[in-house]
């Protein structure tokens, strides 16, 4: 009953593919994944890594994405999300909530969570989402700082920490890069650019940074969408979607529960919903049968207790 309760693979061998997937030259596409179910279609259809957004993750709280969610929240659902898949996942980890050793305490808990990486940003604390206006940095030597301890407190060294610079939109294009740098030389694995916009700055960025970059294609931002293929030709090495699955999911069910309002049954809606033979499929009913039959197989003879 392979990976029937749980992933087959451990989280070193997960970090280990993260890491070769880093050097492999072929972009790794990180869909967000708002629940473990939405991570189990995710490595069925083959992508090559499951990523937890923070801003998905306070939405299903009920809450902006303006640093209100904690190390334990983030850390619970990365766990829940990781377990489920032999694929490498990636977590928001915000600013690692609190200062340099609260971005050490971070890691610790997001590796002992099964988790693959997380990234941490140069935002002041508390952060908020990095397509809006009015955000704000921190000077460079405080977010080197802050990657300094996360490097320091990581035990597996495939662990990959990612540093997000959100600078590009406030002190611009230039000024985002020198922080690039300094955060490669401070032991940043991967550079999360924010908010860049065309292709132009993009390749502005591949061209003088020389660790692993990572693209940010969220929708309705300030980035241009690219496809794959762009972000594969023009050098990145990481592309995540964040919250596609989820605003793809509450679009459904906002358009389906005006529909039952409006008409007072689900009816009209059977050819827009997952079938139940399909959900069973994706959660192995059929396998988790067998395994119960195979198991408990035994009858209970008369005359014992």
């Amino acid at each position: 009953m392979s990976g029937l309760l749980g992933a087959m693979t451990s989280p070193a061998a997960k970090r280990a593919a993260f890491r070769a997937g880093l050097d492999s030259g072929r972009l790794q596409r990180f869909p967000g994944a708002f629940s473990p179910l939405v991570a189990k279609l995710i490595a069925e259809i083959g992508f090559e890594g499951v990523y937890v957004s923070g801003a998905v993750l306070s939405a299903d709280l009920g809450l902006p994405d303006i640093g209100l969610t904690t190390l334990t929240e983030v850390a619970g659902r990365g766990a829940q999300v990781a377990a489920v898949t032999d694929l490498p996942t990636l977590v928001d980890a915000d600013t690692g909530f609190g200062e340099p050793m609260s971005a050490a305490r971070t890691v610790t808990v997001l590796e002992d969570a099964g988790l693959a990486g997380c990234h941490l940003e140069d935002q002041v604390n508390p952060k908020r989402c990095g397509h809006l206006d009015g955000k704000a940095v921190v000077p460079p030597a405080q977010m080197v700082k802050r990657l300094r301890a996360a490097v320091a407190a990581r035990r597996d060294p495939n662990f990959i920490i990612c540093a997000r610079t959100d600078a590009a939109a406030i002190e611009g294009l230039p000024a985002a890069i020198d922080r690039a740098k300094a955060y490669a030389d401070a032991g940043a694995d991967l550079i999360f650019t924010e908010a860049l916009c065309g292709p132009g700055e993009f390749e502005r960025f591949r061209a003088a940074v020389d660790i692993p970059l990572l693209a940010n294609m969220t929708e309705f931002g300030k980035s241009e969408l690219l496809t794959a293929r762009r972000l594969d030709e023009i050098g990145y090495n990481v592309v995540i979607y964040p919250v596609t699955t989820l605003r793809l999911a509450m679009f459904a069910v906002e358009s389906g529960l005006r529909a039952i309002d409006t008409q007072g049954t689900q009816t009209g809606l059977l050819d827009r919903m997952q079938q139940r033979s399909r959900l069973y499929e994706l959660l192995r009913y059929a396998d988790y049968n067998e395994f119960d039959s195979e198991i408990f197989n035994f009858t209970v003879q008369g005359g014992h207790r």
